[in-house]
């Protein structure tokens, strides 16, 4: 058998070398094992996330109604039994205020008017005739000139024939004010939406209104809404407005009911309309809120999916693994949902809700604002955007 011999200086080298040896294989040992990790981490699925943050849903409200004026002016003659004479107006005219619209005949009146100017006439010559006897005997009260029940009897008929004249005047002044309603006038400046009245009417024959005027032309969108939505709109909210002809309109809410109706829970909302000639009292249109509201919690609407579980959305976490979280959804607008319940704000979601994604599955991060990566708080290797070479 062979032996080989080594010298002192061999043996002394030979710790050295094995341990270069096993450190050597260590090294191989942990990188074969950190492979693996790091595979999948690159190879991790590439997801657009957004946050969970506070929005005004826009649009979220939709409702429809009537189109009525703003204010309407209900006109008649304020004197019955007389015939009309002319009319003066058309609907569709905008009148001014005092602007006469129909004269009624007032031959009859005029008639009546001298008849008591004549009475008026007379009865102040009475008066007069009987305050000078009564001035007369002023003073001889007790003096055997005249009895006292003479000088009282010619006092009496003098204040008598006085009021005597101030009947007939206020009748004269009854007269003249008739005959100063012998036109029927515009109470407000506005549109005529309607006329009733034909020349030889008898005014006073009916209840309807002769005019109808539309104070300053102003028509407004009354809208029904349900009592949820009501709360979530107010004054001074803009709004559009889609007429029967297609064409939208922008419009401000003026006024919000303050209660509802018992029966159908819809509360009315009455919007303000610009002045235009296809915008038509009777007609009917639709609006869109728009804003106002306040702030809530919103999602993109693809973020939401559901199922059998209900509504729920995919939320990364700091380890770059999704997690389903149930949520419940409120108004929608503006490709938003609200958020009643669910993650909180700045939570990251996942955008589509059909990315197929399995629960803790790990994703790589893509912000939908600038196709970034996921917060600086995330400094992991999988937040990286392109693999490591």
């Amino acid at each position: 058998m062979m032996q080989i011999k080594t010298s002192p200086a061999t043996r002394r080298k030979a710790p050295a070398a094995l341990i270069v040896m096993i450190a050597g294989v260590l090294a191989l040992s942990a990188c074969s094992e950190d492979a693996p990790r790091e595979t999948a981490e690159q190879q991790a699925r590439a997801v657009t996330v957004v946050p969970v943050a506070a929005h005004s849903i826009t649009g979220s409200v939709a409702a429809s109604g009537p189109l009525v004026p703003r204010e309407e002016a209900a006109v008649s003659a304020e004197i019955a039994g007389y015939r009309v004479a002319r009319v003066l107006v058309e609907p569709g005219a905008y009148v001014r205020q005092g602007q006469t619209l129909a004269v009624l005949d007032g031959a009859l009146l005029q008639s009546q008017l001298q008849q008591q100017e004549a009475a008026l006439a007379q009865a102040e010559v009475q008066a007069q005739q009987a305050e000078s006897q009564a001035a007369r005997v002023e003073g001889l009260e007790g003096q055997g000139v005249l009895s006292n029940e003479q000088i009282e009897q010619r006092q009496f008929q003098a204040r008598s024939a006085r009021a005597q004249a101030r009947a007939q005047a206020a009748g004269l002044a009854d007269l003249r004010a008739r005959q100063a309603r012998l036109s029927v006038t515009a109470p407000v400046a506005g549109l005529v939406l309607a006329r009733n009245v034909r020349p030889g009417d008898q005014s006073g024959a009916g209840t309807t209104p002769w005019f109808v005027i539309a104070r300053d032309g102003l028509i407004e969108l009354r809208a029904e809404v349900s009592e949820a939505d009501l709360a979530r709109i107010r004054e001074g909210q803009a709004v559009q407005v889609t007429l029967q002809n297609g064409e939208t309109v922008q419009g401000t809410v003026r006024l919000v009911s303050p209660q509802v109706n018992a029966e159908s829970q819809l509360g009315e909302v009455w919007i303000r309309l610009p002045s235009r000639p296809d915008i038509r009292a009777g007609g009917f249109a639709s609006a869109a809120f728009q804003g106002g509201g306040a702030s809530s919690l919103t999602v993109p609407e693809t973020a939401v999916r559901y199922d059998g579980d209900g509504a729920s959305v995919m939320v990364v976490g700091e380890d770059n693994r999704v997690k389903r979280v149930s949520v419940s959804t409120g108004a929608r607008g503006g490709g938003l949902v609200e958020l009643v319940r669910g993650p909180p704000a700045g939570a990251l979601v996942v955008e589509s809700a059909g990315s197929f994604l399995l629960e803790n599955d790990m994703v790589r991060p893509v912000r939908a604002s600038a196709t970034t990566t996921a917060p600086a708080a995330q400094s992991t290797p999988s937040a990286k955007t392109e693999p490591a070479k």
